[in-house]
């Protein structure tokens, strides 16, 4: 079987390192709060203007006042600073974001994601995905690696709308890990029940096989 949404945020959570500043995406990335070891010292930004958000709180914890970006309840760590969301963009664009995790609709073989809309469905906004896949120093894809019926999301070509274009180098799908390269998709750990093959035929795009392939751990 391939992963679930908590063991993708559980691997994205060992590609954060002591002393980042990260930023979390709306979706499976908003999990990877709750996997950081207490060992490290993390801060987590958020882009309608917190710095120190902590993990998701228990429901005698919950203050309906202190919410993300995709207005979600959250908790707040010691040091914790709140600030306007024009300040908050700076940060972003300033790149002053070590780390970004983002979900995505397709990622292709080039690195470029679609993530922020479906032609003919409403849409409430682009949020800020386009400025942090720009100003970002590293962003992290986490993702279902087929839709609904099947089909492939790491794609030849994107056909929706981009977000960014050859600014992911990471994907942590529920099939496995992959770097993006110049040369294409690189499978370096596959999900303990798949196997190498089985994530190369779930794959549109251009894809190898890393000599050191290994199982994910979570």
């Amino acid at each position: 079987m391939p992963l679930n949404r908590e063991q993708i945020a559980q691997r994205i959570a060992q590609e954060v390192q002591d002393g980042y500043t990260v930023n979390l995406g709306i979706g499976i990335p908003t999990l990877v709060a709750n996997y950081i070891p207490s060992t490290k010292t993390v801060m987590l930004q958020s882009e309608n203007g917190l710095l120190g958000m902590g993990p998701f709180p228990l429901e005698k914890d919950v203050d309906p006042d202190l919410i993300n970006a995709g207005k979600q309840t959250v908790t707040a760590v010691k040091g914790a600073s709140y600030f306007s969301s024009a300040d908050s963009f700076a940060m972003i664009r300033g790149g002053h974001i070590d780390l970004t995790v983002l979900g995505a609709m397709e990622v292709d073989q080039s690195g470029s994601i679609a993530n922020w809309m479906v032609p003919g469905k409403m849409v409430k906004g682009m949020g800020g995905a386009m400025d942090l896949v720009a100003g970002a120093k590293n962003v992290i894809v986490a993702m279902q690696h087929t839709d609904k019926d099947g089909n492939s999301k790491l794609r030849k070509v994107c056909t929706l709308p981009l977000t960014g274009v050859q600014c992911i180098k990471k994907i942590v799908s529920d099939y496995g890990v992959i770097d993006v390269t110049p040369e294409g998709f690189v499978l370096r750990e596959y999900a303990p029940d798949l196997t190498p093959e089985k994530v190369l035929a779930a794959t549109e795009g251009k894809m190898t096989i890393a000599p050191d392939v290994k199982p994910m751990s979570v």
